[in-house]
């Protein structure tokens, strides 16, 4: 299983708490440097939470499962 394979299969055990507070993410990408990029919508893109959500919630769980990811943004 790629990186990339990793990521979504982690991503979509994520989305139902999201999708249970009105938001979502969509993955984007992976660059060179293994930085993971997400798009947040719904309630999590105006949130003045989200990045919190997005650093100590998505990125920990990301990095904990997939070791190699070095961050996630959100774009």
């Amino acid at each position: 299983m790629s990186i990339q394979e990793k990521v979504i299969k982690v991503l979509e055990t994520i989305r139902p708490g999201l999708q249970a507070d009105g938001g979502d993410l969509k993955f984007i990408r992976i660059d060179d440097d293994k930085v993971v990029y997400v798009h947040l919508a719904g309630a999590c893109g105006g949130c003045p939470m989200s990045q919190i959500t997005l650093k100590q919630g998505i990125e920990r769980i990301i990095k904990m499962q997939v070791p190699e990811i070095k961050a996630v943004e959100a774009i």
